[in-house]
């Protein structure tokens, strides 16, 4: 519910997730975002009714929230910032196939390992169909794509209809776990030098 609320508050300002952290006394709602300035308004007003209002809807006393805004490390690796700047773009009537190649390809330069974008809905004509752009490597099922996969879904409000936008960014492996996952892929074989002749494992 929370995400909803600011993924519409926020959806300008390069909204890309929040983080809940709950501690003894209080909770701090942590907003992602590209655009941490515009999320925290002039003197930090919009983030003080941003509080007001998570506080007033659940009921916590004065004080219980923070609500703190944090910069994201690589807007490029981030599928609801993407997903939400093709919404602007196609909202701003860039023809599909352009905003979509825009996308993908900003995505690639970022570094990520692999990206899918598709677009449903009247995309020309009264005809629905589904156009996916695809670059690089992209994996689809199992417990790797959950760690390595970050998809985000739009519904952009076109004047035919509604279009559904769909961005899925697969990250690279990063032993920091700074830009993508620390897990290596389950297929990633490190082959190990032999020792020399003298080692003999018995």
């Amino acid at each position: 519910e929370l995400n909803e609320l600011f993924s519409r508050q926020l959806a300008e300002d390069g909204y890309a997730g929040l983080e809940v952290r709950v501690t003894s006394a209080t909770i701090e709602i942590i907003i992602k975002a590209t655009r941490t300035q515009d999320v925290l308004g002039e003197k930090g007003q919009r983030i003080r009714e941003l509080t007001s209002v998570v506080q007033k809807r659940f009921n916590f006393p004065d004080g219980a929230v923070e609500i703190f805004a944090d910069r994201v490390a690589n807007r490029g690796l981030n599928a609801q910032t993407q997903a939400e700047s093709l919404k602007y773009k196609l909202l701003g009537g860039l023809a599909v196939r352009r905003a979509c190649y825009g996308v993908l390809r900003f995505v690639m330069e970022s570094g990520a390992k692999g990206a899918e974008v598709s677009v449903s809905g009247k995309v020309r004509g009264q005809r629905a169909k589904t156009q996916k752009f695809a670059d690089g490597y992209m994996i689809k099922t199992g417990h790797t794509y959950e760690e390595y996969v970050d998809t985000a879904v739009r519904h952009v409000m076109m004047r035919q209809g509604v279009l559904g936008v769909k961005v899925a960014i697969m990250l690279p492996h990063d032993p920091k776990g700074i830009m993508g996952p620390k897990a290596l892929l389950a297929d990633v074989i490190t082959i190990l030098e032999p020792k020399g002749d003298d080692y003999r494992g018995y």
